[in-house]
């Protein structure tokens, strides 16, 4: 394997959970609603998934595991933003701090305990072809299921009656109420959907990237995924781009520590995280102070109002 395949592949391993959460939270805000706990939803999708996995042997309920988790976590949120009305920016907040300490205790009994992970698919013959084989034919399942989601995702915003209800529901939840559409059942799948995916995304870190529990072990990736969202103008296929840019920034400064780069080790990790701060400067430079977001986003929607 070449130095320069051998970087491709990790790219892929490191944007693949970026992609998953932040497909997820652009569901989400396309419906209306702010998220802000992507981070909590994942790492209790982590803590869950290797929890599930090591008691049981099976890396399919881990998986399953780590899915319910972030949908019930995704579901408290819901309880507060959208039955009781909070305040979302708020409410995020609270569930990323919340889940960070939770799956702390869930995965206390786990920690140091290692188990095999998941293992890559092969699609026969084509997987042989020299560089390219292995890096598009020779993936672990949750790489495909990452570009199936944005395929999917991408068709049902676009393309289907319900994508569109939704993207009415972010755009102007008082004209969608007025003419009939349940807006917040419609946010309510909207949130679930987004936890499901954080909390796949937090599966492939405990069972894949690194098939052991460690505390914090997602590592602000859940932060990552909200400015991906941001990045990508609340498009599915903007996501892709954005996630593997942050992914292979993180990457490539790891390499670059590897190789002995004269610069800080601490400023090296730091790359990654000032790169978003920087995007995302530009980007708001670029629109002229002004958003692509849905226009009641974070905005409470009660329907006696």
């Amino acid at each position: 394997m070449t130095l320069a395949e051998a970087i491709l592949l990790t790219i892929i391993t490191a944007s693949t959970p970026l992609l998953l959460a932040a497909i997820g939270e652009l569901v989400v805000e396309r419906s209306g609603v702010l998220n802000l706990g992507v981070e909590g939803m994942m790492i209790m999708g982590a803590a869950c998934g290797i929890a599930a996995a090591i008691t049981t042997g099976s890396s399919a309920i881990g998986v399953a595991a780590a899915v319910a988790a972030g949908m019930a976590m995704a579901a408290l949120f819901a309880a507060l933003t959208l039955g009781l009305a909070a305040n979302q920016v708020a409410s995020g907040l609270a569930l990323a701090i919340f889940g960070t300490g939770l799956s702390g205790v869930i995965g206390s009994g786990f920690v140091g305990v290692q188990r095999a992970g998941i293992g890559k698919l092969e699609v026969p013959f084509l997987s042989e072809i020299p560089v390219l084989g292995p890096i598009l034919f020779r993936q672990d399942p949750f790489v495909y299921a990452a570009f199936a989601l944005v395929i999917g995702v991408a068709w049902f915003l676009s393309r289907t009656r319900t994508g569109l209800v939704l993207r009415a529901c972010g755009e102007n939840h008082a004209a969608a109420h007025a003419l009939g559409y349940p807006v917040l059942r419609i946010r309510l799948l909207a949130v679930l959907f987004g936890g499901a995916c954080a909390g796949l995304a937090g599966a492939y870190i405990s069972l894949v990237l690194t098939p052991f529990w460690s505390s914090g072990m997602t590592g602000g990736r859940g932060w990552i995924a909200l400015a991906i969202v941001v990045f990508a103008s609340w498009k599915p296929w903007r996501a892709v781009l954005g996630a593997y840019l942050f992914g292979g920034i993180t990457i490539l400064q790891l390499h670059a520590q590897g190789m002995g780069v004269r610069l800080p080790s601490q400023l090296l990790a730091a790359m990654p995280y000032l790169v978003t701060i920087l995007v995302l400067v530009l980007i708001m430079r670029a629109r002229r102070g002004g958003s692509a977001a849905p226009a009641s986003l974070a905005t409470p929607f009660v329907p006696d109002r």
